[in-house]
């Protein structure tokens, strides 16, 4: 039977985590926190369960899991956040593969609760996630803030039975919150690539967005928080696309002071 590390990164999540660490008990030969400097008592909580906790200055996502990939004792990998949870399932398909190890990656459905409402369409499911793999055989790629775990050349995988919980979000607040934090993070990320946004990239985008989760992906069938998921979706991909423009405004603007130029569109 292979050995099994747990690998999770923290900031601030002593609502959460416990729930998430409970889960791995069973599965897990070590379970390793990387923290980015919590303020609450996530600490406290993780130490109390016994884990390997460390503290690491956050420069991204795909940064940061990246890192804890090297924290860890063994090279097989279960990578989980604060506010998941292994469904019961899910963790006998784990048991099953510790014993019997044939592929380089497993991925499984992650199922979302929204504000007390567990989602089973709107763009949210299966949502699948490859969560449990062999870190010799890829690295944490993507584009932040959205992070995956991207196999090497020739690597396998399998679907795994039973559902990855996730607690995304309790509450609309919070959504607005997320919205505006993720839709900063993608604009920048998207700015160091040199790409642009034009008025109708900007509308195009997030109308397609709301189309493509209410409607193609039956968010209508999830009801009234249906609606409002895929609203924030294309709010949050309206948002990603004006911080854009921008970005790429201010700078052209500093380009034309540098040369002497005015551009009183700047201001606008």
């Amino acid at each position: 039977m292979i050995k099994l590390s747990a690998v999770i990164i923290t900031y601030n999540e002593e609502k959460k985590i416990e729930r998430c660490l409970l889960s791995l008990k069973s599965i897990a030969d070590e379970i390793v926190i990387v923290d980015s400097f919590s303020t609450d008592r996530t600490e406290e909580i993780c130490l109390k369960h016994g884990v390997i906790f460390s503290k690491h200055p956050f420069e991204g996502y795909i940064e940061q899991k990246n890192h804890a990939l090297t924290c860890a004792s063994y090279d097989y990998i279960l990578s989980i956040d604060a506010d998941e949870a292994l469904s019961e399932e899910l963790k006998q398909s784990i048991l099953k593969v510790k014993s019997n190890w044939k592929y380089d990656g497993y991925f499984f459905n992650r199922f979302n609760n929204y504000c007390g409402q567990w989602i089973h369409h709107s763009n949210w499911y299966p949502d699948q996630k490859l969560r449990l793999f062999d870190r010799r055989k890829g690295q944490w790629g993507g584009t932040n803030p959205h992070d995956r775990f991207v196999q090497s050349k020739g690597a396998t995988k399998k679907h795994l039975k039973g559902d990855l919980l996730h607690w995304v979000l309790s509450t609309y607040d919070d959504h607005i919150d997320k919205a505006n934090k993720f839709s900063t993070i993608a604009a920048e990320e998207a700015f160091k690539k040199g790409k642009k946004a034009s008025i109708i990239t900007i509308l195009s985008h997030a109308l397609w967005r709301f189309i493509k989760s209410y409607v193609v992906r039956l968010g209508i069938l999830d009801g009234y928080n249906g609606f409002v998921i895929s609203s924030f979706s294309s709010y949050t991909v309206f948002l990603k696309y004006i911080k854009l423009r921008q970005m790429n405004l201010q700078m052209k603007g500093r380009f034309d002071k540098r040369n002497g130029k005015t551009n009183p569109t700047i201001a606008a």
